[in-house]
């Protein structure tokens, strides 16, 4: 296993890679990140919450997990968002931008319509706005992804994610704890618990106009005002099927294009193999659910945030390749944490150490590989396509290949699962060696992450 590349890009002052991230298309990209980070736990863990106080038994509880299937399988109408115009959104906004305010005003109203279910009376129709609701949440990720990716320079892209995950994981606590709180307040006032949880997702639903108003600002990117000049001649059909068929092929006929798309599978399996059973492990030591609640989503907010931005500083400061070992070995690293957490036993400090350790050190391997994606969507044609294909192989890992970490923690216990979750990032880590060895960082060009 090779050395990671030593050469690094020219020094950059912490005055500099601080003064980055007030670029206005940064500040731009940040706000959407919130938008996109806002409506996931809406059909996911805080629309459980509300179903379970309904009375739902658990078995139809845990059917609304295929609820997030859009999630996975949004590359299957990414070629449509690259290809079709949007009717009078299109002219008057731009590609981009119209496809993103469209995407956003059929949210809310997915987001209006689950808000009039009733979980108790009604599951099936429960389940039919919490698809809705992922369907169109998904589609604004498309989007966002391929507006970040082309309206961002390189000098750029690296503080871009690093705002852009922050922002997400903040949507994602305003759409949890503080749907919750919400809730609560208004069930302070009087109202029936049913009619509290209809106007918490009825603010909700308004917050996502934060996005809105971000596009609306926004301008269109470059990369795409000069995509939609070139097909502006074809045919709708001609148009969706050259952004289907040119994203796999231009993607399949680069060198090397299987081992890319197996990195991109395992790099943050590690992550995903450990994080499955982080809170049954929690639980199981004998912590509270207060415990998990106040040190997992408190402290760990803070710690994914800081990593963040640690992990723009690195990317900016390093090669591509470079900065992906460093990512790699540190989120794989960190998982020893929780072994030394499972023999200390119940202990505040060491939970919150161990918290900080892995959600610091994933948040240094997003940033950076999500920006490694965004180096492979190089065509603006169908950026859109690509960016979301790349992002459900990355969630293979995630869903399937972790799917038997609970019978490895079972049949290993604790200690010796978080040390197995170290080795499991060894196949990525080979991949990339392979793939630096072979100079597929260096034909995306000067990528500064």
């Amino acid at each position: 296993m090779s050395p990671p590349e030593t050469t690094p890009q020219p020094a950059t002052s912490w005055r500099d890679s601080l003064a980055v991230y007030l670029q206005p298309r940064v500040l731009i990209v940040l706000l959407l990140g919130f938008s996109s980070g806002l409506p996931l736990a809406l059909s996911g863990s805080t629309l459980l919450v509300w179903m379970r106080e309904s009375g739902v038994d658990l078995g139809t509880i845990g059917l609304f997990a295929l609820v997030g299937t859009p999630y996975t399988l949004k590359f299957l109408w990414a070629p449509l968002v690259d290809a079709l115009h949007v009717p009078l959104f299109t002219r008057a906004f731009g590609r981009r931008r119209g496809w993103l305010l469209f995407s956003q005003l059929l949210l809310i109203v997915a987001i209006l319509l689950l808000a009039l279910t009733d979980p108790a009376r009604s599951p099936l129709f429960v389940a039919l706005g919490a698809l809705l609701v992922a369907t169109m949440s998904s589609t604004q990720d498309i989007v966002v992804d391929a507006f970040r990716v082309e309206s961002l320079p390189e000098s750029e892209q690296a503080a871009g994610m690093a705002s852009y995950v922050a922002a997400y994981r903040i949507g994602m606590l305003v759409s949890t704890a503080g749907a919750l709180f919400i809730v609560s307040g208004f069930e302070g006032t009087g109202l029936p618990r049913s009619t509290a949880w209809m106007w918490g997702y009825v603010v909700m639903a308004a917050l996502v106009l934060i996005g809105t108003i971000t596009a609306l600002v926004a301008t269109e990117p470059e990369q795409s005002a000069r995509a939609e000049a070139a097909t502006r001649t074809e045919t709708a059909f001609a148009r969706v099927m050259h952004a289907a068929v040119g994203a796999f092929s231009e993607f399949l006929t680069r060198r090397d294009a299987l081992a890319a798309l197996a990195f991109v599978v395992l790099f943050k399996f590690t992550d995903a193999f450990s994080g499955t059973m982080t809170a049954p492990f929690v639980i199981d030591l004998g912590f509270t659910r207060n415990d998990y609640a106040a040190i997992v989503k408190g402290v760990g907010l803070a710690a994914t945030l800081i990593g963040g931005f640690a992990g723009g500083f690195v990317a900016r400061r390093y090669s591509l390749a470079a900065s992906l070992w460093i990512g790699g070995v540190l989120q794989a690293v960190a998982n020893l944490s929780f072994s030394w957490l499972a023999i200390v036993g119940v202990n505040q400090w060491a939970l919150a150490f161990a918290i900080t350790a892995e959600n610091f050190t994933s948040a240094i391997g997003t940033v950076i590989f999500v920006a490694y994606l965004s180096a492979l969507c190089r065509n603006p044609l169908h950026t859109a396509t690509q960016y979301a294909l790349l992002t459900a192989l990355a969630a293979v890992g995630r869903t399937y290949l972790s799917s038997g970490a609970g019978y490895v923690a079972k049949a290993t216990g604790w200690p010796a699962f978080f040390a197995i979750c170290v080795v499991v990032a060894v196949p990525s880590l080979i991949l990339l060696t392979w793939l630096q060895r072979r100079g597929h960082f260096a034909s995306l060009g000067p990528v500064k992450v």
